[in-house]
């Protein structure tokens, strides 16, 4: 095992040793096996490199204090994937091969999970793509599943700390397009306006609405939230934002741990003032508090620049809580790792 820094580690891959893959051909999907190689092996036509059918999830794995392993809420990433590959054309998976695959893969890699209070979490990544000979704009004839881990530190530098957006004049997704599943095309759209953010030395940029460009979607690769004056958690509500585990797992936390008011709605660009706290959450975020948001005209601060609003704080210790095992975890949400 390659020696790791495990405080300090970034987003970025680490081969592991073991990752899982399957292959679907003639109408089913093959026994999946665990491999140690890292290359995917594929037909120069596949329509995966030319027409993006392709799909995947983003989860964690914890350790606990006592030494076991955490997965948080995976039938949810199950269920998405299955909705992702619908939309592309893609065979399901069924829900109990991807939670065996995804169980595989964390037990076989164990030793790289990190220890508990590292701040580290070991980042699960199952991958659906089309291959085989082809190259017209069909479905593909073969596909293959695989699931592969790396460790990781926080997504975004500096962990649970304020940062800044922009608010980007690109679009994440089209409105009835594919901006609801998590497939790669919504990413590479992305890269863009990230850079551009990044080169004026913001965290990410914030995406709009495409239909009227005057309510907050997306904040980069994360879903967005804010908290009223009146103590209100409010995310927003669009056919073409991804449908965060995170997002619905903290609506559920705001409401039945916080006693906060909850609403999936419209957050208009021009009412954040609103708001008293703010931020981005998803798998790889978690939650990263928002200081403030530029848009054209002005340069919106929330809580502050430099400190974390009390209900966000509150918000990020009941989530990290529970997947790490310290704090109960509603019923369901906890899958524990046969290690």
């Amino acid at each position: 095992m390659v020696e790791i820094d495990w405080n300090n580690l970034g987003f970025s891959y680490i081969k592991t040793p073991f990752r899982y893959l399957a292959h679907w051909k003639n109408g089913e999907w093959s026994e999946g096996q665990m491999t140690e190689d890292n290359t995917l092996h594929i037909s120069e036509g596949s329509t995966a490199l030319h027409y993006g059918q392709q799909c995947f999830e983003g989860m964690k794995a914890y350790r606990c204090k006592d030494g076991s392993i955490n997965l948080f809420r995976p039938q949810e990433n199950a269920r998405r994937f299955q909705i992702s590959a619908t939309r592309l054309m893609m065979p399901v998976i069924p829900e109990e091969m991807f939670l065996e695959a995804v169980e595989k893969v964390v037990r076989f890699n164990k030793a790289y999970c990190p220890p508990y209070e590292s701040g580290a979490t070991l980042y699960i990544r199952p991958l659906l793509i089309g291959v085989g000979d082809a190259i017209g704009v069909n479905p593909a004839p073969e596909y293959i599943f695989t699931v592969f881990c790396t460790p990781v530190g926080a997504y975004f530098k500096g962990g649970l700390k304020p940062t800044n957006f922009i608010v980007s004049d690109y679009d994440r997704a089209a409105p009835a397009g594919t901006g609801a599943v998590k497939v790669g095309g919504n990413y590479a759209a992305s890269l863009m306006p990230g850079k551009e953010a990044k080169a004026k030395s913001y965290s990410d940029c914030i995406y709009l609405d495409p239909a009227t460009h005057t309510k907050i979607e997306e904040v980069g690769a994360a879903n967005f939230f804010g908290i009223t004056k009146d103590n209100c958690f409010i995310t927003p509500l669009s056919p073409s934002i991804l449908p965060s585990i995170t997002k619905y797992s903290l609506l559920y936390l705001a409401e039945h741990r916080l006693g906060l008011k909850t609403l999936e709605g419209d957050v208009y660009l021009d009412k954040l003032d609103q708001f008293k706290e703010a931020g981005a959450c998803g798998t790889a975020a978690v939650i990263s508090p928002i200081g403030g948001i530029q848009t054209k005209d002005d340069f919106h601060v929330f809580y502050s620049e430099t400190e974390v609003g009390p209900l966000t704080k509150q918000l990020y210790d009941e989530l990290v809580g529970i997947q790490f095992g310290d704090i109960e975890a509603p019923e369901g949400w906890i899958t524990k790792v046969n290690v």
